[in-house]
């Protein structure tokens, strides 16, 4: 304390220094000799002074012979002693007066001007000795950056605003009756759960359940992110975990609230540096504040994260985190429902269909169908129209999965041909598969990094893989390569994430799901790992080399028992695959609708904004594909004079 005064003395010392010298060095102006004020009368009546000046009580005065006095003039004379004495010699022009005499100032007007000066001067002492001590914002540095959330804000939700996730809102429903009336629980002898954990993807509406909680809750709610807590310099995370923790009791009952928690609850020892760097600290802090010797009567820990396998086993443990809520990517009824919410403010057309939409959306997260809503209401405006249609939405939902199409790029013929080519393959083996979703959509014009797609509609969502359609996927998969190579004799790099896709099913098949005969029902490989090498760069290897040997061939045996029967039902159905090649090179995208009408041997109206006047001629055909056209057309009319 008295070094930190000693900084503030010196300031002090310097301030008496800057007075005294400016003192020293501007001496005072010479006194002005005085009269009383009867002889100030006697000058003005013998006519010998030349002007008066007024300050209030005082008065100072020049005689004709340029000597100067001043007086003081009584308080009973100063009322009319203009009109008495100095009137009608100014009127004379004989005298010339400046102000006129006034009443006698009260003696706090005359305390005010020295009650400013000290105010300053404790004002400058008081911030002195602040930034002696550290400054305000050194005082504050360890203090919490928690965001309480009010009950009267207009932006707050509720459980009615969140749709799909019913058993999620139930648990923590059952939360906030607690915090409402707890006397129910209490007499059944529950506790109230310490911490609840919400576990899931990104985007699945974890932190938005969160708002919801603290919309219903009438208590207050704390938000804080995980990456709040850490900074450069070791203890002040740990100390902002209390201040938090000190501010929620003095408020309970409540909730606290933690965004990503992962940054400040990673596994412990996992670091180079030992365990005395500043987020393991933090993390201890947190763990006693949850669960040590103190008590949290009424204060409520929810958590999000979406990296729940890194989180320290200790945060985990029931009387920390009691509770895990899994808020996982919705099913077809949730999406629906979470379509409706999203498209409260927007204009729909009639043709809009939301529960087919959600038919075509699986996967999609509630993030995810949000700003699918929200890039059809902008390519709504974007075409001047005044409602959004089906089309907008259905273009809004290949944007979004593959990017905008790039119509304006220039594509070279043979480029266009290859890739009619190979994506009429994927749908056409598609098509003829037992296992294989519906096709959507097909189309040759250029979105993101591909140079065109095709799209399907699974009929149901499913929450596990069988191992035929595994099967009839890599088949799906490798179809486009089996075109190319069929009808153009050549294969190119576009099948490279094709192939790619089959082959990690492949290798997933053997060695996660053991779905292979010869290698067996065994798991190959570890998933744990030490975090600071990076947990994700790879599995541990845990079998010989020998079994790897084994495991290789067994994913190149699935791998071309799926390119054979691919290359067996094009060969099959080459008639139709040539037929969808060259309606994509007419029209460039084929719906459903148009596809079935292909596959079935019906034609299709042609469309003379996207028409072609090039198509796979038979010139363009590998002599393969030919003699696959030829023998299927033979063999045709062969059945006919039979008949």
């Amino acid at each position: 304390m008295k070094k930190k005064m000693g900084g503030a003395g010196l300031y002090l010392v310097l301030i008496l220094l800057l007075v005294t010298a400016i003192k020293v060095f501007n001496p005072p102006a010479a006194t002005i000799p005085t009269k009383n004020f009867t002889q100030f009368v006697t000058e003005i009546q013998s006519d010998n002074l030349k002007s008066i000046k007024f300050d209030g009580a005082n008065a100072t005065f020049i005689t004709k012979d340029e000597k100067t006095y001043e007086t003081v003039l009584p308080e009973e004379a100063r009322v009319n002693f203009y009109n008495n004495y100095l009137k009608e010699k100014v009127d004379q022009k004989e005298l010339q007066v400046v102000g006129t005499p006034m009443k006698e100032t009260p003696i706090y007007m005359e305390w005010i001007p020295n009650i400013l000066i000290l105010g300053v001067f404790i004002f400058f002492w008081y911030y002195l000795i602040k930034q002696s001590q550290g400054g305000s914002k050194m005082n504050s540095f360890g203090k919490s950056k928690a965001k309480v959330v009010k009950q009267d804000d207009k932006n707050l939700i509720s459980f009615k605003d969140v749709a799909g996730l019913q058993e999620e809102k139930e648990e923590l429903g059952e939360i906030v009756d607690f915090l409402k009336s707890p006397k129910k629980f209490i007499n059944m002898g529950a506790r109230i759960p310490k911490g609840v954990l919400l576990v899931g993807p990104p985007g699945t509406g974890k932190t938005y359940l969160s708002k919801a909680v603290a919309g219903e809750a009438k208590v207050p709610f704390f938000i804080m992110s995980g990456s709040d807590f850490v900074e450069m310099f070791v203890g002040v995370g740990a100390s902002r975990v209390r201040d938090l923790f000190e501010t929620a009791k003095k408020n309970a009952p409540c909730i606290i609230f933690i965004d990503e928690i992962d940054a400040v609850g990673r596994k412990r020892g996992a670091g180079l540096g030992g365990g005395h760097d500043e987020r393991e600290q933090t993390l201890n802090q947190l763990l006693v504040e949850m669960d040590g010797f103190g008590t949290n009567e009424g204060v409520i820990v929810m958590a999000a994260t979406n990296r729940a396998d890194i989180l320290d086993p200790a945060l985990l443990r029931p009387g920390r985190f009691d509770r895990t809520i899994y808020v996982g990517v919705p099913d077809v009824k949730g999406r629906e429902q979470i379509l409706g919410v999203h498209s409260k403010n927007k204009k729909l057309a009639s043709d809009v269909d939301l529960k087919y939409i959600a038919r075509r959306t699986p996967g999609f997260t509630p993030a995810d169908l949000e700003n699918l809503m929200n890039e059809a209401a902008l390519l709504a405006a974007r075409r001047n129209e005044n409602k959004i249609f089906m089309e907008d939405i259905e273009e809004a939902e290949i944007k979004v999965q593959a990017g905008p199409a790039k119509k304006s790029r220039v594509v070279s013929e043979e480029e266009r041909k290859l890739t009619a080519v190979h994506e009429a393959g994927h749908a056409v083996v598609s098509t003829c598969l037992s296992n294989a979703d519906p096709v959507h959509m097909i189309t040759i014009i250029p979105r993101g990094m591909a140079g065109g797609f095709t799209a399907y509609t699974p009929e149901e969502d499913t929450s596990f893989i069988t191992k035929g359609q595994m099967k009839d996927r890599i088949v799906s998969l490798l179809g486009g390569r089996v075109a190319e190579a069929l009808v153009l004799d050549d294969i190119s790099t576009g099948a490279s994430n094709d192939i790619e896709r089959a082959t990690h099913i492949a290798r997933a098949m053997v060695t996660k799901y053991g779905m292979s005969e010869k290698i067996g029902t065994i798991t190959f490989g570890s998933d744990e790992g030490e975090i600071f090498v990076g947990r994700d760069l790879g599995r541990s290897k845990d079998y010989s080399e020998h079994t790897a040997s084994e495991i290789d061939k067994e994913v190149g045996n699935i791998i071309n028992e799926a390119y054979e029967k691919a290359k067996t039902l094009l060969s099959e159905n080459m008639e139709k695959l040539l037929a969808v090649s060259d309606a994509l090179l007419e029209k460039e995208t084929l719906d459903k609708h148009d596809f079935e009408k292909i596959m079935k041997g019906e034609d299709i109206e042609h469309d003379k904004e996207y028409a072609h006047d090039e198509k796979i001629e038979d010139k363009d055909l590998s002599e393969e594909a030919k003699k696959i056209v030829e023998e299927k057309s033979s063999k045709e009319n062969k059945d006919l004079e039979d008949k």
